[in-house]
């Protein structure tokens, strides 16, 4: 937002990299800590018509854990990797920007309570890895190959929209309570 600071990539790339490596060292504790039972943060009631009701939630579990473990800790990998790889290049800051966003998409992925917080992390992570492919967007092999991407991900999306559909239509709900009951 400070485009005076767009120049700075050491002060860029790592807080880029903070904002990956921080919660990797707390989803360690957590791990650690971790005493076997899913524990579900709500945040609001999100959408709600006939017997459909989605809570905006997040659920931390053996698996979502496990699956933040990897992605903030490799994230932080890429993230220390990419500040030496994107040196000098012009859209440095916008770089990291997308990077965080997957990030962001990729812990919604895995930490939605739900199947429709996961769809949002899931379209997040369609929409950053177009982002990320067509990152040098005036190469014209790049934009194909995002564009690509792209496509084939909205008929990944046709796909899970219908899973989500008989899934409710046959058990009633789409969170991972109902469903795992």
């Amino acid at each position: 937002f400070v485009p005076a600071l767009r120049k700075q990539e050491g002060l860029v790339g790592m807080l880029g990299t903070a904002m990956v490596l921080i919660p990797f060292l707390i989803t360690i504790s957590l791990f650690v800590g971790y005493e076997g039972e899913a524990i579900i943060s709500h945040a609001f009631a999100w959408m709600v018509a006939g017997d459909l009701s989605v809570d905006f939630a997040y659920r931390l579990d053996e698996l979502s854990l496990l699956m933040t473990m990897i992605i903030t800790g490799v994230g932080s990998l890429i993230h220390v990797y990419s500040m030496g790889y994107m040196h000098g290049d012009d859209g440095f800051w916008r770089f990291f920007a997308y990077l965080n966003l997957f990030i962001f998409a990729m812990l919604n992925l895995v930490l939605g309570d739900n199947l429709v917080v996961l769809f949002l992390g899931w379209e997040g992570v369609g929409l950053c890895s177009y982002l990320l492919i067509g990152f040098w967007y005036t190469d014209r092999n790049n934009s194909k190959a995002a564009n690509k991407a792209f496509i084939m991900n909205r008929v990944g999306d046709f796909a899970f929209l219908l899973a989500m559909f008989i899934i409710f239509r046959e058990i009633g709900g789409l969170d991972f309570n109902t469903i795992l009951t």
